[in-house]
């Protein structure tokens, strides 16, 4: 005879684990950078071999397909009406944006199609990619024209930083972290080539940059000169605190969007979370670590609202924690090896007085009903070295 269940005990039984709500197959190698539109309408990918791949969340195809690069894609980011790429080959390149073709012409659209089109390339810059370092880029709102500032690691020395003016290709700012005295290993920074950067210009403040090392320390630094627009050889640019959380090199640092905290991972069990609205000079050790179960993190991403962020794992694995807790909040699982990065969509906003059903007798036939862009707003994307981009939908986390 069958034994029967109670209720009660089908009550209790945990739910499914989830799965993602779909794959992206465009690369036939690692993963190894993402990001999102601000719209949430595109979904950008860069792989080990130095494909970039643009994807319409609408349609879930490629719109844009090609190989900007001929090493391993270290980041890919929309700008205005850009697309700025950056890899191991030791070059930047900045294209004009693909526009997504209309509904008939995406029809069986695919990467692997060789009719995608190809970004136009305005213009290129030579880098240093030594340390795997992706760009920081601070778009400048207070122009008409698109510019921005790019961060970079230094052309010779990867343990300083350069800022560059773009598309005017001048360097404002070079060697940022170079120590004062040169006769003793060139004047190179003791805590090695850099990892990571972070880029911004807090509300009528000066602009700043957070720095972190291989040798498992991060670094606030504020350029104080008013004098002068440009430096060199660091000068300028004070230390507004350091701290070394991590026993082994960082991995990967994210920002919030607030600019008011930072999150850092490593090889080790540590989360190091560092907060950004110090105006003073705070103890040598500056920061909180927060030890996890599980060693080796390779990529992080904060949501939007700075509530939660998600950690991908060596093992392939990408959890979920509380941003002020460090609290766990769930554990993705589908690819089986190193997730190298992580991003998590853009919030959708509901239209302020209309209806809610407004912006959809304003749009084509084609366009996505309101309740689907808010859906999308909740999607998490992760980039593995199994060549799969996997996307997840989320639940809020709100209670």
């Amino acid at each position: 005879m069958q034994a029967s269940v109670s209720p009660q005990t089908q009550a209790q039984a945990p739910p499914p684990p989830p799965t993602p709500l779909h794959l992206l197959r465009s690369h036939a190698a690692p993963v190894t950078a993402l990001s999102w539109s601000d719209d949430d309408e595109r979904i950008y990918s860069g792989d080990a071999s130095g494909k970039v791949v643009v994807t319409s969340t609408q349609s879930l195809r490629a719109i844009a397909a090609w190989m900007p690069h001929t090493d391993s894609i270290l980041g890919v980011e929309e700008w205005d009406k850009y697309i700025v790429t950056h890899a191991r080959d030791n070059k930047i390149h900045v294209w004009h944006r693909i526009e997504e073709p209309d509904v008939s012409a995406r029809i069986g659209g695919s990467a692997g199609l060789p009719d995608l089109p190809t970004p136009q390339l305005c213009y290129s810059m030579d880098v240093n990619a030594l340390n795997f370092c992706r760009f920081s880029l601070l778009p400048m709102s207070d122009v008409k024209a698109a510019k921005a500032l790019i961060a970079l690691p230094n052309l010779i020395d990867s343990t300083t930083a350069d800022i560059w003016s773009i598309p005017t290709l001048d360097r404002v700012h070079a060697a940022i972290g170079q120590e004062g005295n040169k006769s003793t290993n060139g004047g190179r920074n003791s805590s090695g080539i850099i990892m990571s950067m972070h880029l911004y210009r807090p509300e009528r403040q000066n602009l700043r940059i957070l720095l972190a090392y291989e040798n498992g320390s991060v670094v606030l630094r504020e350029y104080t000169r008013t004098t002068k627009e440009a430096s060199v050889e660091g000068q300028g640019w004070n230390i507004l605190w350091k701290s070394k959380l991590h026993a082994e090199s960082i991995m990967a640092m994210r920002v919030s969007r607030a600019n008011d905290f930072a999150l850092s991972v490593s090889a080790d069990h540590i989360i190091g979370r560092y907060d950004l609205n110090t105006n003073q000079n705070p103890p040598e050790e500056y920061g909180a670590a927060f030890r996890t179960k599980h060693a080796g993190s390779a990529s992080v991403a904060i949501r939007e609202d700075g509530k939660v962020c998600a950690v991908g794992g060596w093992d392939g694995k990408i959890r979920l924690y509380s941003t002020k807790s460090f609290k766990p909040l769930g554990t993705l699982k589908y690819h089986k090896t190193t997730c190298h990065c992580v991003e998590f969509a853009r919030p959708f906003t509901s239209p302020g007085n209309g209806d809610m059903n407004e912006d959809k007798d304003d749009s084509d036939e084609e366009d996505i009903s309101y309740e689907e862009k808010m859906e999308r707003s909740r999607w998490l994307v992760a980039g593995s070295k199994d060549n799969r981009v996997s996307i997840w939908s989320l639940m809020s986390f709100e209670k």
